[in-house]
C-alpha cells in the first residue's frame, strides 16, 4: 500500500512510498483511511520520533475493513476517526479499539479527521483548569489547531477567554469562535487571568505566569516556539505568587472522548477551523506552510490511490 513515509533527505521529510500492510492485533481495527491531518508537533520532531521508511501520523478517518478479533469496537464497514500514536499517513492503519469513535453520515471524514490530537488536547487542557465559568482564561498559540479548538471549548463552558497570537492577522476568526479578547502578545493584557493554556512555550511561557492570578493555573501543553523556558522563581513569586504551573501530557484513550467532540461537529457546535485542505499529494507543501506558521488552524490531506 501507499503511505507518506519518513525520508530524512527530503524537505519536510515526508515522501510518498509502497509499505507492507499493516496486520491488526487482537483489540485492533484495520481502517481504509480517506483522510488524515498534519500536526506541528509531529512534524517539528518527526525525526525525533520516526526511523527513517517509518509511517508516522497521529489522527485519521476511513471505513473498517476488518474488525477486532475480540469482538470488540465496531464492525467491517463502520464510518471512524482513530487516533494513534503512528501510521496515520497510509491508505490503512490498524487502531486500537479505545482509540476510535463511530462517526453519524452526516459527519464527513476530512473535518473528523480534524479532531483528534488537537480536538482531544483542547478538551483535556479545559477540564484540567477546572471550573471556568465566569473565570479569565488565557489560550496562548490560539490560532493554530488545538488553540483553535480550546477557545470554543473554553467559550461554551462560559470562560471570558483572551485568545493570544503572536501576530494580528493570525488572529482572524477568533472573535467568531468565542474570543472575548484577541490580542498580540501580551503586553496590553490589563486584568490578570484565573488560568491559562500555553502552547507556545519559550520566553512567552514565563511571561504568562507574570499574568496570572495568585492561585492560579498554568498548564504548559506544547513548545511552539522549539525554544526552552527559563523562569525566574524569585521574581514569580513577587509578581505572581501561588501560580501553579504544570506540565500537560494529554495521556491515552481517545475513545473516552471522541464521540463527545463527534457529537459536537455534528450538532454544529463545534467548527474543526480547516485551514488547509487538499490530497496528501501535496503534502510537502502543507508541512511548509504547518511548520512556517501560514496556516490558521487544522491541515486535512485527503488519502487517493
Amino acid at each position: 500500500m501507499q503511505a507518506l513515509v519518513y525520508d530524512p533527505d527530503t524537505d519536510h521529510g515526508l515522501r510518498r512510498g509502497e509499505v507492507p500492510r499493516p496486520e491488526p492485533g487482537t483489540s485492533q481495527v484495520l481502517v481504509g483511511v480517506a483522510a488524515t491531518s498534519l500536526n506541528f508537533g509531529e512534524l517539528a520532531f518527526l525525526s525525533h520520533n520516526a526511523a527513517p521508511g517509518a509511517v508516522a501520523g497521529w489522527d485519521a478517518s476511513g471505513t473498517v475493513l476488518a474488525a477486532a478479533a475480540d469482538g470488540s469496537g465496531p464492525p467491517v464497514g463502520a464510518r471512524v476517526v482513530t487516533f494513534g500514536w503512528s501510521g496515520a499517513w497510509a491508505q490503512e492503519r490498524v487502531v486500537d479499539t479505545g482509540e476510535l469513535a463511530l462517526l453519524p453520515d452526516t459527519v464527513e471524514f476530512g473535518a473528523a479527521a480534524a479532531l483528534p490530537v488537537a480536538g482531544v488536547t483542547a478538551l483535556r487542557a479545559v477540564r484540567r483548569l477546572g471550573a471556568v465559568v465566569g473565570r479569565r482564561v488565557l489560550i496562548t498559540g490560539a490560532s493554530g489547531g488545538v488553540g483553535r479548538f480550546a477557545v470554543q471549548i473554553a467559550a461554551r463552558a462560559g470562560a471570558h477567554v483572551i485568545a493570544a497570537v503572536g501576530r494580528p492577522g493570525r488572529g482572524e476568526g477568533l472573535r467568531e469562535l468565542g474570543a472575548a479578547e484577541v490580542v498580540a502578545g501580551l503586553n496590553d493584557m490589563g486584568e490578570p487571568v484565573d488560568g491559562a493554556i500555553d502552547q507556545v512555550g519559550g520566553r512567552l511561557l514565563s511571561d504568562v505566569l507574570n499574568v496570572t492570578r495568585p492561585g492560579g493555573l498554568v498548564l504548559s501543553v506544547g513548545m511552539a516556539s522549539l525554544q526552552s523556558t527559563t523562569i525566574d522563581f524569585e521574581q514569580a513569586r513577587l509578581r505572581a505568587g501561588g501560580v501553579r504551573i504544570e506540565s500537560f501530557v494529554v495521556g491515552p484513550g481517545f475513545g473516552a472522548d471522541l464521540p463527545y467532540l463527534v457529537s459536537l461537529l455534528a450538532a454544529g457546535l463545534l467548527d474543526p477551523q480547516i485551514g488547509w485542505r487538499s490530497s496528501w499529494d501535496r503534502a510537502g507543501e502543507a508541512a511548509a506552510a504547518l511548520l512556517g506558521r501560514r496556516v490558521r488552524g487544522k491541515v486535512v490531506l485527503e488519502v487517493k490511490p
